[in-house]
Protein backbone atom coordinates (compact mmCIF):
# COMPACT_ATOMS: atom_id res chain seq x y z
CA UNK A 1 0.00 0.00 0.00
CA UNK A 2 1.26 3.34 -0.81
CA UNK A 3 2.18 6.32 1.85
CA UNK A 4 -0.13 8.82 1.44
CA UNK A 5 -0.03 12.59 3.83
CA UNK A 6 -2.45 13.77 6.04
CA UNK A 7 -3.94 16.89 6.98
CA UNK A 8 -2.58 16.35 10.69
CA UNK A 9 0.83 15.68 9.28
CA UNK A 10 1.03 18.59 6.49
CA UNK A 11 0.19 21.27 9.68
CA UNK A 12 3.00 19.84 12.05
CA UNK A 13 5.24 20.10 8.34
CA UNK A 14 4.00 23.79 8.45
CA UNK A 15 4.66 24.39 11.99
CA UNK A 16 8.27 23.43 11.63
CA UNK A 17 8.74 24.86 8.45
CA UNK A 18 8.28 27.87 10.70
CA UNK A 19 11.65 27.65 12.06
CA UNK A 20 15.11 28.78 10.82
CA UNK A 21 17.57 25.93 9.58
CA UNK A 22 21.02 25.97 12.11
CA UNK A 23 24.26 25.81 9.75
CA UNK A 24 27.35 23.89 10.52
CA UNK A 25 30.80 23.99 9.03
CA UNK A 26 33.23 21.57 7.93
CA UNK A 27 35.32 22.19 11.20
CA UNK A 28 31.86 21.97 13.67
CA UNK A 29 31.41 18.65 12.27
CA UNK A 30 34.67 17.43 12.52
CA UNK A 31 35.45 18.98 16.04
CA UNK A 32 32.55 16.58 17.17
CA UNK A 33 34.90 13.91 17.02
CA UNK A 34 36.46 11.00 15.76
CA UNK A 35 35.52 8.28 18.63
CA UNK A 36 31.99 9.68 19.69
CA UNK A 37 30.69 7.73 22.85
CA UNK A 38 27.22 7.08 23.49
CA UNK A 39 26.44 10.15 25.13
CA UNK A 40 27.71 12.44 22.26
CA UNK A 41 25.88 9.86 19.65
CA UNK A 42 23.19 10.99 21.32
CA UNK A 43 23.45 14.78 21.72
CA UNK A 44 23.93 14.18 17.82
CA UNK A 45 21.09 12.88 17.60
CA UNK A 46 18.83 14.91 19.59
CA UNK A 47 19.81 17.78 17.68
CA UNK A 48 19.23 15.88 13.94
CA UNK A 49 16.04 14.82 15.23
CA UNK A 50 15.32 18.79 15.38
CA UNK A 51 17.14 19.98 12.42
CA UNK A 52 16.35 17.46 9.91
CA UNK A 53 12.52 17.74 10.29
CA UNK A 54 12.65 21.69 9.83
CA UNK A 55 14.73 21.85 6.62
CA UNK A 56 12.52 18.49 5.28
CA UNK A 57 9.59 20.74 6.46
CA UNK A 58 11.02 23.73 3.58
CA UNK A 59 11.08 21.65 1.04
CA UNK A 60 7.83 20.33 1.34
CA UNK A 61 5.84 23.72 1.86
CA UNK A 62 7.99 24.58 -1.15
CA UNK A 63 7.49 21.80 -3.12
CA UNK A 64 3.47 23.04 -2.75
CA UNK A 65 3.80 26.02 -4.00
CA UNK A 66 6.10 25.92 -7.37
CA UNK A 67 5.12 28.37 -9.88
CA UNK A 68 3.29 27.93 -12.83
CA UNK A 69 2.04 24.18 -12.29
CA UNK A 70 5.20 22.74 -11.74
CA UNK A 71 3.79 21.36 -8.13
CA UNK A 72 1.49 19.27 -10.15
CA UNK A 73 3.71 16.89 -11.97
CA UNK A 74 3.76 13.41 -10.92
CA UNK A 75 7.42 13.05 -10.38
CA UNK A 76 7.57 16.45 -8.50
CA UNK A 77 4.24 15.13 -6.08
CA UNK A 78 6.21 11.53 -6.00
CA UNK A 79 9.64 14.03 -4.62
CA UNK A 80 6.92 16.33 -2.32
CA UNK A 81 5.53 12.37 -0.36
CA UNK A 82 9.24 11.31 -0.04
CA UNK A 83 10.65 14.12 2.04
CA UNK A 84 6.91 14.51 3.82
CA UNK A 85 7.27 10.64 4.92
CA UNK A 86 10.62 11.21 5.91
CA UNK A 87 9.54 13.87 8.22
CA UNK A 88 7.32 11.98 9.62
CA UNK A 89 9.64 8.94 10.24
CA UNK A 90 11.67 11.18 12.11
CA UNK A 91 9.44 13.17 14.28
CA UNK A 92 7.30 10.15 15.23
CA UNK A 93 10.88 8.31 16.23
CA UNK A 94 9.97 7.42 20.13
CA UNK A 95 12.71 9.33 22.38
CA UNK A 96 14.14 7.53 25.44
CA UNK A 97 12.25 8.23 28.53
CA UNK A 98 15.65 9.79 30.63
CA UNK A 99 16.11 10.37 34.30
CA UNK A 100 17.47 13.57 35.47
CA UNK A 101 20.54 12.45 36.24
CA UNK A 102 21.64 11.63 32.86
CA UNK A 103 19.91 14.31 31.34
CA UNK A 104 21.75 16.58 33.07
CA UNK A 105 25.34 14.80 32.69
CA UNK A 106 24.35 15.18 28.68
CA UNK A 107 23.65 18.94 29.09
CA UNK A 108 27.68 18.89 30.57
CA UNK A 109 30.31 19.62 28.27
CA UNK A 110 33.68 17.73 28.31
CA UNK A 111 36.22 19.00 30.08
CA UNK A 112 39.17 19.39 27.63
CA UNK A 113 42.82 19.94 29.45
CA UNK A 114 42.86 23.67 30.72
CA UNK A 115 41.09 25.16 27.80
CA UNK A 116 37.73 24.78 29.55
CA UNK A 117 34.35 22.87 28.40
CA UNK A 118 34.76 21.96 24.59
CA UNK A 119 31.56 24.07 22.48
CA UNK A 120 32.78 23.76 19.22
CA UNK A 121 33.74 26.84 17.09
CA UNK A 122 31.27 29.43 15.71
CA UNK A 123 30.49 28.98 12.12
CA UNK A 124 31.49 31.82 10.04
CA UNK A 125 29.11 33.24 7.06
CA UNK A 126 29.94 31.47 3.60
CA UNK A 127 32.04 33.53 1.41
CA UNK A 128 30.67 31.64 -1.72
CA UNK A 129 26.98 33.20 -0.75
CA UNK A 130 25.15 36.31 -1.18
CA UNK A 131 23.11 37.14 2.49
CA UNK A 132 20.18 34.78 1.55
CA UNK A 133 21.08 34.13 -1.79
CA UNK A 134 19.59 30.15 -1.23
CA UNK A 135 16.47 31.26 1.29
CA UNK A 136 13.34 30.36 0.10
CA UNK A 137 11.97 32.99 2.80
CA UNK A 138 9.89 35.71 2.61
CA UNK A 139 9.57 39.12 4.04
CA UNK A 140 8.22 38.38 7.63
CA UNK A 141 10.10 35.34 7.98
CA UNK A 142 13.50 36.43 6.14
CA UNK A 143 13.82 39.41 8.95
CA UNK A 144 12.65 37.13 11.93
CA UNK A 145 15.11 34.62 11.18
CA UNK A 146 18.50 37.04 9.88
CA UNK A 147 19.96 35.04 7.32
CA UNK A 148 20.72 32.14 9.56
CA UNK A 149 24.09 33.14 10.52
CA UNK A 150 23.76 35.03 13.80
CA UNK A 151 20.93 36.88 13.66
CA UNK A 152 19.12 34.69 15.99
CA UNK A 153 15.66 35.67 16.90
CA UNK A 154 14.67 32.12 17.71
CA UNK A 155 15.95 30.36 20.74
CA UNK A 156 19.36 28.98 18.49
CA UNK A 157 20.23 25.12 18.43
CA UNK A 158 23.92 24.62 18.50
CA UNK A 159 25.39 21.81 16.84
CA UNK A 160 26.04 19.23 18.92
CA UNK A 161 29.63 19.29 21.89
CA UNK A 162 31.19 16.96 23.21
CA UNK A 163 29.50 15.27 26.26
CA UNK A 164 31.12 14.78 29.64
CA UNK A 165 31.75 10.80 29.33
CA UNK A 166 33.63 9.99 32.19
CA UNK A 167 31.29 6.80 33.47
CA UNK A 168 28.40 4.51 31.54
CA UNK A 169 25.39 5.53 30.33
CA UNK A 170 22.07 3.52 30.12
CA UNK A 171 21.57 0.75 28.00
CA UNK A 172 18.21 3.05 26.16
CA UNK A 173 20.84 5.49 24.71
CA UNK A 174 22.80 3.05 22.82
CA UNK A 175 19.51 1.71 21.18
CA UNK A 176 17.98 5.08 20.41
CA UNK A 177 20.94 5.44 18.74
CA UNK A 178 20.89 2.15 17.06
CA UNK A 179 17.11 2.79 16.06
CA UNK A 180 17.96 6.48 14.92
CA UNK A 181 20.51 5.51 12.69
CA UNK A 182 18.64 3.09 10.99
CA UNK A 183 16.13 5.60 10.75
CA UNK A 184 18.42 8.08 9.02
CA UNK A 185 20.15 5.04 6.81
CA UNK A 186 16.42 4.51 5.48
CA UNK A 187 15.51 7.75 4.59
CA UNK A 188 18.98 8.18 2.43
CA UNK A 189 18.26 5.16 0.79
CA UNK A 190 14.31 6.57 0.08
CA UNK A 191 16.18 9.69 -1.33
CA UNK A 192 18.83 8.40 -4.05
CA UNK A 193 17.24 9.01 -6.34
CA UNK A 194 16.00 12.43 -5.76
CA UNK A 195 17.78 14.30 -8.32
CA UNK A 196 16.76 12.21 -11.44
CA UNK A 197 13.32 11.75 -10.12
CA UNK A 198 13.35 15.81 -10.15
CA UNK A 199 15.05 16.15 -13.42
CA UNK A 200 11.66 14.06 -14.88
CA UNK A 201 9.80 16.30 -13.12
CA UNK A 202 10.85 18.77 -14.96
CA UNK A 203 10.63 17.28 -18.54
CA UNK A 204 7.23 16.36 -17.85
CA UNK A 205 6.52 19.94 -16.99
CA UNK A 206 8.65 21.25 -20.13
CA UNK A 207 6.64 19.12 -22.41
CA UNK A 208 3.29 19.83 -20.92
CA UNK A 209 3.98 23.74 -21.45
CA UNK A 210 6.01 22.93 -24.69
CA UNK A 211 9.20 24.93 -23.11
CA UNK A 212 12.01 24.29 -24.45
CA UNK A 213 13.67 26.30 -21.46
CA UNK A 214 12.65 26.93 -17.93
CA UNK A 215 12.87 30.49 -15.95
CA UNK A 216 14.62 31.97 -13.84
CA UNK A 217 12.32 31.09 -10.43
CA UNK A 218 12.29 27.42 -11.40
CA UNK A 219 16.10 27.44 -11.91
CA UNK A 220 16.62 29.50 -8.44
CA UNK A 221 14.01 26.69 -7.09
CA UNK A 222 15.81 24.00 -7.86
CA UNK A 223 19.13 25.49 -6.74
CA UNK A 224 17.78 25.70 -3.64
CA UNK A 225 16.24 22.41 -3.36
CA UNK A 226 19.68 20.59 -4.62
CA UNK A 227 21.88 23.26 -1.92
CA UNK A 228 19.28 22.05 0.59
CA UNK A 229 19.89 18.19 -0.13
CA UNK A 230 23.34 18.49 -0.50
CA UNK A 231 22.80 19.52 3.14
CA UNK A 232 20.15 17.06 4.33
CA UNK A 233 22.88 14.10 2.86
CA UNK A 234 26.12 15.57 4.43
CA UNK A 235 24.50 15.96 8.10
CA UNK A 236 22.69 12.18 7.75
CA UNK A 237 25.87 10.45 6.14
CA UNK A 238 28.10 12.09 8.35
CA UNK A 239 26.02 11.20 11.11
CA UNK A 240 25.04 7.06 9.68
CA UNK A 241 29.27 7.36 9.26
CA UNK A 242 29.58 8.08 12.82
CA UNK A 243 27.47 5.48 14.18
CA UNK A 244 28.91 2.76 12.66
CA UNK A 245 31.91 2.63 14.54
CA UNK A 246 33.24 -0.22 11.75
CA UNK A 247 34.75 3.28 9.68
CA UNK A 248 37.59 3.46 12.44
CA UNK A 249 40.13 1.71 10.49
CA UNK A 250 41.12 5.25 8.88
CA UNK A 251 42.15 7.26 11.07
CA UNK A 252 42.47 10.48 9.00
CA UNK A 253 38.45 9.91 8.27
CA UNK A 254 35.80 11.24 10.87
CA UNK A 255 32.68 10.42 9.63
CA UNK A 256 32.82 10.74 5.54
CA UNK A 257 34.94 13.52 6.11
CA UNK A 258 38.46 13.29 5.60
CA UNK A 259 40.90 15.00 7.35
CA UNK A 260 43.95 14.50 4.88
CA UNK A 261 42.11 14.32 1.50
CA UNK A 262 44.98 13.73 -1.08
CA UNK A 263 44.11 16.21 -4.09
CA UNK A 264 46.03 14.09 -6.35
CA UNK A 265 45.18 10.58 -5.79
CA UNK A 266 41.46 11.87 -6.47
CA UNK A 267 42.36 13.59 -9.47
CA UNK A 268 44.20 10.73 -11.28
CA UNK A 269 40.94 8.69 -10.24
CA UNK A 270 38.37 11.08 -11.71
CA UNK A 271 41.01 11.26 -14.70
CA UNK A 272 40.65 7.64 -14.91
CA UNK A 273 36.70 7.48 -14.60
CA UNK A 274 35.93 10.51 -16.92
CA UNK A 275 38.01 8.87 -19.19
CA UNK A 276 36.74 4.96 -19.07
CA UNK A 277 33.17 6.43 -19.62
CA UNK A 278 34.24 8.30 -22.53
CA UNK A 279 35.71 5.75 -24.50
CA UNK A 280 32.36 3.42 -23.48
CA UNK A 281 30.22 6.39 -24.73
CA UNK A 282 32.00 6.90 -28.01
CA UNK A 283 33.02 3.39 -28.30
CA UNK A 284 37.02 4.56 -28.57
CA UNK A 285 39.77 2.58 -28.11
CA UNK A 286 41.85 5.76 -26.42
CA UNK A 287 40.23 8.85 -25.10
CA UNK A 288 42.03 11.64 -25.27
CA UNK A 289 44.57 12.40 -22.77
CA UNK A 290 44.21 14.40 -19.28
CA UNK A 291 47.91 15.69 -18.25
CA UNK A 292 47.73 16.45 -14.11
CA UNK A 293 50.14 18.94 -12.42
CA UNK A 294 49.57 18.24 -8.78
CA UNK A 295 52.02 18.17 -5.65
CA UNK A 296 51.64 14.78 -4.66
CA UNK A 297 51.78 15.41 -1.14
CA UNK A 298 49.07 18.67 -0.85
CA UNK A 299 46.03 17.67 0.88
CA UNK A 300 43.21 19.47 2.78
CA UNK A 301 40.47 18.53 4.65
CA UNK A 302 37.54 18.26 2.66
CA UNK A 303 34.59 15.00 1.72
CA UNK A 304 36.51 13.52 -1.06
CA UNK A 305 32.76 11.96 -2.23
CA UNK A 306 32.16 15.61 -2.85
CA UNK A 307 35.51 16.17 -4.75
CA UNK A 308 35.63 13.28 -6.92
CA UNK A 309 31.99 14.26 -8.18
CA UNK A 310 32.66 17.51 -9.50
CA UNK A 311 35.77 16.21 -10.95
CA UNK A 312 34.60 13.80 -12.80
CA UNK A 313 31.60 15.44 -13.85
CA UNK A 314 34.07 18.67 -15.15
CA UNK A 315 36.57 16.47 -16.82
CA UNK A 316 33.15 14.87 -18.64
CA UNK A 317 32.15 17.99 -19.99
CA UNK A 318 36.07 19.09 -21.40
CA UNK A 319 36.42 15.02 -22.70
CA UNK A 320 32.78 14.90 -24.68
CA UNK A 321 33.50 19.15 -25.97
CA UNK A 322 37.44 17.65 -26.95
CA UNK A 323 35.75 14.11 -28.68
CA UNK A 324 32.83 16.18 -30.64
CA UNK A 325 35.17 19.36 -31.34
CA UNK A 326 38.08 17.17 -32.94
CA UNK A 327 35.76 13.84 -34.49
CA UNK A 328 35.65 10.48 -33.40
CA UNK A 329 38.14 9.46 -36.18
CA UNK A 330 40.98 11.22 -34.95
CA UNK A 331 44.43 9.84 -34.68
CA UNK A 332 45.61 12.28 -31.73
CA UNK A 333 43.12 14.42 -29.82
CA UNK A 334 44.70 17.34 -28.06
CA UNK A 335 45.44 17.25 -24.08
CA UNK A 336 43.16 18.56 -21.70
CA UNK A 337 45.40 20.12 -18.47
CA UNK A 338 44.82 19.79 -15.08
CA UNK A 339 46.29 22.14 -12.90
CA UNK A 340 46.14 22.41 -9.04
CA UNK A 341 47.47 25.25 -6.86
CA UNK A 342 47.74 25.55 -3.09
CA UNK A 343 46.86 28.89 -1.49
CA UNK A 344 46.52 30.10 2.01
CA UNK A 345 42.84 30.22 1.53
CA UNK A 346 41.76 28.47 -1.27
CA UNK A 347 42.96 25.10 -3.47
CA UNK A 348 42.55 25.93 -6.90
CA UNK A 349 42.20 23.54 -9.94
CA UNK A 350 41.92 24.53 -13.43
CA UNK A 351 40.87 21.85 -15.77
CA UNK A 352 42.31 23.32 -19.56
CA UNK A 353 40.76 21.79 -22.43
CA UNK A 354 40.60 22.01 -26.40
CA UNK A 355 37.36 21.21 -27.29
CA UNK A 356 36.18 24.75 -29.22
CA UNK A 357 35.19 26.30 -26.46
CA UNK A 358 31.36 28.30 -25.80
CA UNK A 359 30.15 31.35 -27.27
CA UNK A 360 29.89 33.89 -24.89
CA UNK A 361 25.99 34.31 -24.94
CA UNK A 362 25.40 30.51 -24.20
CA UNK A 363 27.66 30.91 -21.18
CA UNK A 364 25.10 31.44 -18.64
CA UNK A 365 22.76 28.23 -20.62
CA UNK A 366 25.71 26.17 -19.05
CA UNK A 367 24.48 27.31 -15.08
CA UNK A 368 20.99 26.18 -16.40
CA UNK A 369 19.34 22.84 -15.78
CA UNK A 370 17.98 20.62 -18.29
CA UNK A 371 19.41 22.50 -21.46
CA UNK A 372 18.54 20.11 -23.97
CA UNK A 373 15.45 20.88 -26.20
CA UNK A 374 11.93 18.69 -25.51
CA UNK A 375 12.52 16.25 -28.18
CA UNK A 376 16.37 15.18 -27.31
CA UNK A 377 16.17 14.59 -24.07
CA UNK A 378 15.86 11.53 -23.07
CA UNK A 379 13.23 9.98 -21.29
CA UNK A 380 14.70 9.13 -17.60
CA UNK A 381 14.41 5.85 -15.95
CA UNK A 382 14.18 7.48 -11.95
CA UNK A 383 15.99 3.24 -10.88
CA UNK A 384 18.84 4.04 -13.69
CA UNK A 385 21.02 4.78 -11.13
CA UNK A 386 20.57 4.48 -7.57
CA UNK A 387 24.05 5.57 -6.59
CA UNK A 388 24.44 9.51 -5.15
CA UNK A 389 23.62 10.23 -9.05
CA UNK A 390 26.45 10.05 -11.53
CA UNK A 391 25.29 10.45 -15.44
CA UNK A 392 26.30 8.72 -18.06
CA UNK A 393 28.37 10.48 -20.37
CA UNK A 394 25.73 12.49 -22.30
CA UNK A 395 23.97 13.68 -18.93
CA UNK A 396 20.92 15.61 -18.89
CA UNK A 397 22.58 18.88 -18.51
CA UNK A 398 22.84 18.75 -14.69
CA UNK A 399 26.75 17.84 -14.79
CA UNK A 400 27.97 21.90 -13.97
CA UNK A 401 24.83 23.56 -11.92
CA UNK A 402 25.07 20.07 -9.55
CA UNK A 403 29.25 20.76 -9.30
CA UNK A 404 28.65 24.55 -8.51
CA UNK A 405 26.62 23.66 -5.36
CA UNK A 406 28.88 20.84 -4.21
CA UNK A 407 31.64 23.53 -4.16
CA UNK A 408 29.53 26.47 -2.92
CA UNK A 409 28.32 24.09 0.07
CA UNK A 410 31.16 24.44 1.77
CA UNK A 411 32.49 27.95 0.50
CA UNK A 412 34.30 27.17 -2.79
CA UNK A 413 32.94 27.92 -6.31
CA UNK A 414 33.42 26.45 -9.77
CA UNK A 415 34.08 29.45 -12.49
CA UNK A 416 33.96 29.36 -16.30
CA UNK A 417 36.31 31.12 -18.85
CA UNK A 418 35.68 30.27 -22.53
CA UNK A 419 37.63 31.26 -25.21
CA UNK A 420 35.32 30.64 -28.86
CA UNK A 421 36.84 28.54 -31.31
CA UNK A 422 39.86 26.86 -28.94
CA UNK A 423 38.24 25.98 -25.77
CA UNK A 424 37.72 26.56 -22.02
CA UNK A 425 39.02 26.68 -19.01
CA UNK A 426 36.90 25.41 -15.47
CA UNK A 427 38.64 26.71 -12.25
CA UNK A 428 37.30 24.86 -9.12
CA UNK A 429 37.86 26.80 -5.85
CA UNK A 430 37.98 24.89 -2.57
CA UNK A 431 38.14 26.87 0.50
CA UNK A 432 40.99 25.27 2.71
CA UNK A 433 39.74 27.43 5.77
CA UNK A 434 36.67 25.13 6.45
CA UNK A 435 34.76 27.37 9.03
CA UNK A 436 32.22 28.80 6.42
CA UNK A 437 28.38 27.74 7.69
CA UNK A 438 26.62 25.96 5.42
CA UNK A 439 24.52 27.97 2.66
CA UNK A 440 20.98 27.50 4.37
CA UNK A 441 17.85 27.83 2.64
Amino acid sequence: MSWKTSEKLMDTIRHYASFPATGVSLRQMVQFGEKPSTGTLFRASQFLAEELPIRLAHRVQELDTLPDGLSDMPSVKKVQDWYAQSFEEITTLPRPDLGRDVKERLMRPARIGAKGSAWLSEATPNPSIEEGQYNSWTGVQQQAAGNGWGKKHHAARRYFAMVDDTGDWPPELQLYNQKFAQTLHKIKRRHDSVVTTMAQGILEYKRKRQRMQIDNNIQSFLDRFYMSRIGIRMLIGQHIALTDQNHYRDPTYVGIICTKTYVKDLAQEAIENARFVCEDHYGLFEAPKIQLVCNPNLNFMYVPGHLSHMLFETLKNSLRAVVETHGQDKEEFPVTKVIVAEGKEDITIKITDEGGGIPRSAIPLVWTYMYTTVDRTPNLDPDFDKSDFKAPMAGFGYGLPISRLYARYFGGDLKLISMEGYGTDVYLHLNRLSSSSEPLQ
